[in-house]
């Protein structure tokens, strides 16, 4: 975000299945400096109602920026990546694939559907708490990201 915009809250959507590594990404945003409103969900198939406001998520935000795990109950990442980057209405929401997987395979296939980045999660809990506030400085601090109003 520009620093002309700094009392703006930033809306992120993290797509995690593990309640562990959503707490700690919840807990690193709220140490952060920039304002923002994490949701979360935990199952892939939620994933596109939400970001086209369909059904229970008819008053959903537009997120700034998306985190997305790979390996999902339902729809798993790569599907989700797909479709985002395919829907001329999203396809400039950044998606940031964090996951656990190290596969070359899934870097290279996460890069070749337009994810905006791709972080391996840390397993140390300091390191990932790190890994978050470094993505918060880079994504939220540096980038100037197309307006979503």
């Amino acid at each position: 975000m520009a620093t002309e915009e700094i009392g703006k809250i930033v809306d992120i959507l993290l797509v995690e299945d593990n309640p562990g590594d959503a707490e700690l990404t919840r807990l690193a945003f709220s140490e952060a400096r920039i304002r923002s409103n994490l949701r979360v969900l935990e199952n892939g198939d939620e994933v596109m109602p939400f970001l086209r406001q369909e059904g229970d998520y008819g008053e959903a935000p537009r997120p700034d920026i998306i985190l997305l795990d790979l390996n999902l109950p339902g729809k798993d990442g790569r599907e989700i990546l797909e479709e985002v980057k395919a829907d001329n209405q999203l396809k400039t929401i950044p998606v940031i694939v964090l996951t656990t997987s190290q596969a070359e395979e899934d870097i290279l296939r996460t890069y070749e559907l337009h994810a905006n980045s791709y972080i391996q999660k840390p397993v140390d809990v300091n390191e990932f708490i790190a890994a978050i506030k470094s993505l918060e400085d880079f994504w939220l601090t540096v980038v100037k990201l197309p307006s979503t109003r």
